[in-house]
C-alpha cells in the first residue's frame, strides 16, 4: 500500500451538525445516542435491527411473521420473516392509494430525443394493475418467471411491478445483451414469457432488440409469450403469430377491468420475487435468488439511512434493469415514497452537459454515477456543469469502480459546490445493495466510504481471517442481513464456493479494501485483480490513481502478469484524453510517476496505450478480460460487456 493513496488524504467534507436526517430519527426510535453506538447496536443483534428497519420503513404484512430470522440451516442459508405473508408491490404501490403520496410523481422519464413523460403513484398503480390483469388472462401467475429485455422506459417499470404483483418471478436482462446471453438466462430460469422492446436509441442511432430476442428464443423453449413494446418509431420487426403480441394488444386484454381494484397476489415473505444473473469470472452466469422481504427491503434501507432519501426526493441512478442498480432503484424509491428518474440514452449526448441538464430539469436530489463517467466528463471542463442549476442536488452516489482523488475532487467542487457529500457505495447483486457507503453523518475524504452500511457486520481481514487496519485486506461480512441472496439458482455448491468456504461461516466478498487511521474505508478493486509483486500486495486502483492524475490520461487499468522471479509485475493500459498522442516520452513520464508514488520495486513492465477499455454497462472495467487479452488466454464469459469490440482495442495495444 502506498503512502500517497488512499492514505494521507485530508478530510474534504464535514456534516452539518444541525441537520436532521432519517438516521437521526431512527436512532431516536431505537433509543441510541449516536451513530457509533447505532452501528454496534445493529450488529449486536441483527434480527432485532432488521425488525426495527421493517417498522421504520412501514412495511405491511398480510400475516405477521413468527420470527425475524432463522439460521437453523446454517448462516449461509438464513431465512427471514418466517411465517409472514407479504407481497412487495402492496408496499410499493397499493398502500399509498388514498394518501397524499398517490398524487406525487413516481416516475419521471426522459428519452434521448428529449421526450418527457411522468407517472404519479396513482397512475403507475393503474398501469401496473392493467398489465397484471392482462398477464393473468393469459394464464401467467404465481411462480412463473418472466424476462424483461427493454431499455429504461416507464413500460419497463410497469412490467417489472406487474410480474411481482401476480406473484411471478422477475428476470431482468441487460438491454445490451446478445442472443446467447439472453438465451442462457431465459433457459436457466425456465421463463414462461418475455417483455422486449422493438429497439432502443443510442447517440441518435436505432438499435433493434427484437431480432436478438428471436434468435435467443430458439434456445429458450419454455417461453410461450412475447410482449413487444414498440419503443422506436418506424422500426419494423418480425412478429410470430400465436406467440408475439404488441404492448397495446397485451394491455387491451384488461379492457373493462376496474383498474383501482386488481388484487395483488398474496405471497410468503420468503417467496421468490426476482432471479437476477451476475457474470462470473468463469463458467455460466450465476442466478442470484431474491425474495419479497429481501432485496427490496435492503435497497430501501440503503436509500433511507445512509443516503437519506425521503418522501418527495428525486433519485436518478444511471443503470440498466439488467444490473442490480436497476431493480434497486425501483424497489428503493417506491418503498420510500420518492421519485425515480429514468433516462433512455447516453449521458453525454448530444452534448457533455446532458447529465447536468437532466438533473436541473427533473429536480434531481440524489444522482448516481460511476467514477468512469466523471473522468470522461472532466475532459470538457467545468463549464457544462456550471451552466445548469444544481441547487436541488443533495448528494451524488457513486458505484462501479474506485475513485481517484482528482476526479472525486472535481465532482465535489463543481457539481456539489464543495458543500454536499459524495456517497461512495459498494456491494453487489448478491448483497441487494451496499456493504459500505458514505453517510450524511460522518466526515469524508476523497474516494472514501464512511464505513459499513448500518446493519452490515463488515470487516477487513488478512489471509488468516483476522481484522486488519492500515493495510490491505479482504472485505468480509460476519453476520447475515435481510437482503443476502438465498443462494444461486440450481447451484448450491457454487454459491458456497463463491462466498463461504474461504473463511468458514464468514461471507468473503472478493473485494480488496482498507481502513485508515481515521476509520474511513476504501475499496481498491476486486481481490482476484490483486497484483502481487515480490510478495507485496498491490491494488490496481493504486496504480490507476497515479495514472489518472496525469492530464493526458482519460482512464486506465492495471493488471498483474506472470514473472519468473517476482511472481507478478504490473502492466498498465491508458486511454488518452482528446488532444494527446501516445509516445515514448509520455510513456516514460507515466512510468516515472508510478515509480515516484509507489516505489521502484513496483515499476511496471510496460505502459500500453489503448483506444478503449472493456467495461460493463455499469462502467466496471473488466481487468480479467484485459489480462486475458494481454496474455492471449481464453476470454471466458464476455456477456456483461457493453461493447464487446473493446477487447480488440486491448489486443491492438498489445
Amino acid at each position: 500500500m502506498s503512502d500517497t493513496y488512499p492514505f494521507g488524504q485530508a478530510i474534504a467534507w464535514r456534516p452539518d451538525p444541525n441537520q436532521r436526517t432519517n438516521l437521526h430519527r431512527f436512532m431516536e426510535r431505537v433509543g441510541v445516542a449516536d451513530y457509533d453506538t447505532l452501528l454496534a447496536w445493529a450488529t449486536d443483534d441483527v434480527g432485532r435491527f432488521w425488525d426495527a428497519v421493517l417498522d421504520d420503513l412501514g412495511v405491511e404484512f398480510y400475516e405477521p411473521y413468527d420470527r425475524i430470522l432463522d439460521i437453523s440451516e446454517g448462516i449461509e442459508f438464513s431465512t427471514w420473516c418466517v411465517g409472514g405473508q407479504m407481497n412487495i408491490v402492496h408496499n410499493l404501490l397499493d398502500k399509498w392509494m388514498g394518501t397524499e403520496v398517490a398524487e406525487r410523481d413516481a416516475v419521471r422519464y426522459e428519452s434521448e430525443a428529449g421526450e418527457v413523460r411522468t407517472l404519479t403513484y396513482h397512475e403507475l398503480h393503474r398501469e401496473v394493475n392493467r398489465c397484471a390483469s392482462a398477464l393473468r388472462t393469459l394464464g401467467l401467475g404465481k411462480g412463473d418467471a418472466i424476462g424483461l429485455y427493454m431499455p429504461m422506459t416507464p413500460e419497463l417499470i410497469v412490467a417489472f411491478l406487474a410480474v411481482a404483483k401476480i406473484g411471478g418471478v422477475i428476470l431482468p436482462l441487460f438491454s445490451g445483451y446478445g442472443a446467447t446471453a439472453v438465451a442462457t438466462r431465459l433457459a436457466d430460469g425456465k421463463a414462461k414469457a418475455l417483455f422486449v422492446a422493438n429497439g432502443m436509441t443510442r447517440r441518435g442511432r436505432s438499435i433493434p432488440m427484437k431480432p436478438t430476442a428471436d434468435e435467443a428464443l430458439a434456445e429458450a423453449p419454455t417461453v410461450q409469450h412475447v410482449f413487444v413494446y414498440e419503443h422506436v418509431p418506424d422500426l419494423d420487426v418480425p412478429m410470430m403469430r400465436g406467440r408475439d403480441r404488441t404492448w397495446d394488444d397485451l394491455v387491451a386484454l384488461a379492457d373493462g377491468t376496474d383498474l383501482d381494484a386488481v388484487e395483488t397476489e398474496r405471497t410468503d415473505a420468503e417467496e421468490l420475487v426476482m432471479l437476477i444473473y451476475t457474470s462470473g469470472t468463469t463458467g455460466k452466469p450465476k442466478g442470484a435468488v431474491h425474495t419479497h422481504c429481501g432485496f427490496p427491503i435492503k435497497a430501501a434501507q440503503d436509500m433511507a439511512h445512509p443516503m437519506d432519501l425521503s418522501v418527495g426526493d428525486v433519485m436518478w441512478w444511471m443503470s440498466d434493469m439488467g444490473w442490480m442498480m436497476g431493480p434497486w432503484l425501483v424497489f428503493g424509491t417506491l418503498l420510500n415514497a420518492a421519485t425515480m428518474v429514468l433516462f433512455d440514452g447516453a449521458p453525454d449526448y448530444p452534448g457533455p452537459d446532458r447529465t447536468w441538464a437532466l438533473c436541473e430539469r427533473h429536480g434531481v436530489t440524489h444522482l448516481g454515477v460511476s467514477p468512469t463517467l466523471i473522468r470522461s466528463l472532466m475532459a470538457h471542463g467545468p463549464e457544462p456543469v456550471q451552466r445548469h442549476d444544481l441547487s436541488a442536488l443533495r448528494a451524488v452516489g457513486s458505484t462501479g469502480s474506485p475513485w481517484d482523488p482528482e476526479s472525486w475532487t472535481w465532482l465535489f467542487e463543481h457539481a456539489l459546490d464543495s458543500s454536499n457529500p459524495i456517497l461512495n457505495y459498494s456491494g453487489g447483486t448478491e448483497i441487494s445493495g451496499g456493504i459500505i457507503c458514505g453517510t450524511f453523518l460522518t466526515p469524508l475524504k476523497p474516494g472514501a466510504f464512511s464505513g459499513p452500511v448500518v446493519g452490515m457486520d463488515a470487516d477487513v481481514v488478512d489471509d488468516a481471517g483476522e481484522t486488519v487496519r492500515g493495510e490491505v485486506g479482504e472485505l468480509v461480512i460476519r453476520q447475515p442481513w435481510i437482503g443476502m441472496t438465498r443462494g444461486f439458482w440450481g447451484d448450491r455448491e457454487r454459491y458456497l464456493d463463491s462466498y463461504w468456504r474461504r473463511h468458514p461461516g464468514v461471507w468473503t466478498h472478493g473485494d480488496f479494501a482498507a481502513v485508515d487511521a481515521d476509520g474511513l474505508w476504501y475499496l481498491l478493486g476486486r481481490s482476484d485483480d490483486t497484483i502481487k509483486v515480490a510478495g507485496k500486495r498491490l491494488g490496481p486502483a493504486e496504480v490507476e490513481a497515479v495514472l489518472n492524475a496525469h492530464p493526458a490520461v482519460l482512464e486506465s487499468a492495471a493488471i498483474g502478469v506472470p514473472h519468473d522471479i517476482k511472481g507478478q509485475e504490473v502492466v498498465a493500459f491508458c486511454v488518452l484524453a482528446d488532444g494527446h498522442e501516445p509516445g515514448e516520452e509520455l510513456r516514460a513520464d507515466l512510468v516515472g510517476r508510478i515509480v515516484d508514488a509507489l516505489g521502484k520495486p513496483l515499476k511496471p513492465r510496460e505502459v500500453k496505450f489503448a483506444t478503449a477499455l472493456p467495461k460493463t454497462r455499469n462502467a466496471k472495467v473488466m481487468r480479467r478480460l484485459i489480462r486475458a487479452a494481454y496474455l492471449d488466454l481464453d476470454l471466458g464469459d464476455t456477456s456483461s460487456l457493453e461493447v464487446p469490440e473493446t477487447v480488440n482495442a486491448v489486443r491492438e495495444a498489445v
